[in-house]
């Protein structure tokens, strides 16, 4: 009878074959990972020592910051060892493990970045009584929430994929790990596996994607009450913020949320999702 334990590693085809280019990824992308990493501890050093900055939206930026250096270092180390080698290969319990950190850590940041929206929404449409709604109670609750959500997700996204049966071709034409691409090669009919499998990842982006909107959305139409100068402040956090959503959510949903065809564009949204995107 076959198994998944068939098959026990999984080749990575890689960005490109050339080893010139190789050689410029790896240097392109060990930038943007020291960049991300040293970044977001500068952040979090800054918060921590400030007594100034203890309010809940910069406990959320302290927690975004974590979860930012622990999804960095989870999808952008193996590919940046891997243009040093000719042979890409991963163990299959190395490949689940990385598809459970790896939605683990961004599903926990997008969750995050849903609870820091609504954070922004009652800081600005229910300023008097942010500090009642927003106790240190309740945020420490929210926080508990999403990470039990990313880890939900995530064992849900790796069960899906652990017990399909792989016992034929094991090359994966990706330097990444979507699970997509696993369930593909599975020896057995992935059908339904693959509806969950989008089900699960994209509509959850999709539906945070929808609330972070209509929240930012929400936050402007109310900003008519506030002074020109809070207005402008305002504003300018905003579309930072919505920018970040935009550029963060855009790819993930564009992975998962449509037709099953492997697509030559995959590589490069995968890269701007999992590396600049970090950046």
């Amino acid at each position: 009878m076959d198994t998944a334990w068939n098959v026990t590693e999984f080749i990575l085809l890689g960005l490109t074959q050339k080893q010139e280019l190789q050689q410029i990824y790896f240097v392109l992308f060990l930038f943007f990972y020291a960049v991300t990493v040293l970044g977001n501890l500068l952040i979090i050093v800054i918060i921590n020592q400030s007594e100034h900055l203890n309010s809940p939206m910069y406990s959320f930026l302290n927690y975004l910051c974590f979860v930012d250096i622990c999804y960095s270092s989870v999808t952008a180390r193996k590919p940046i060892t891997d243009f040093l080698v000719e042979r890409k290969t991963i163990s299959f319990g190395g490949y689940m493990a990385q598809l459970f950190w790896s939605h683990f850590f961004g599903f926990t940041e997008i969750f995050l970045l849903t609870v820091m929206a609504y954070d922004q929404y009652i800081a600005i449409c229910k300023l008097r009584h942010y500090t009642t709604i927003m106790i240190g109670l309740v945020c420490g609750q929210m926080v508990v929430a999403l990470w039990v959500g990313g880890f939900l997700h995530s064992m849900v996204q790796t069960l899906l994929s652990i017990h399909l049966p792989f016992c034929g071709p094991n090359e994966i034409d990706h330097y990444f790990w979507p699970a997509l691409s696993q369930v593909r090669l599975a020896c057995a009919d992935t059908y339904l596996v693959g509806i969950m499998v989008v089900e699960n990842t994209g509509m959850i982006s999709l539906s945070c994607f929808v609330v972070l909107i209509v929240s930012y959305v929400i936050i402007l139409v109310s900003l008519k009450t506030h002074s020109s100068k809070g207005h402008c402040k305002t504003v300018s956090t905003c579309a930072s913020h919505i920018t970040v959503v935009i550029i963060f959510f855009g790819p993930c949903i564009f992975m998962y949320l449509r037709s099953s065809t492997t697509f030559s564009e995959d590589k490069m949204v995968v890269v701007f999702y999992t590396i600049i995107t970090l950046y």
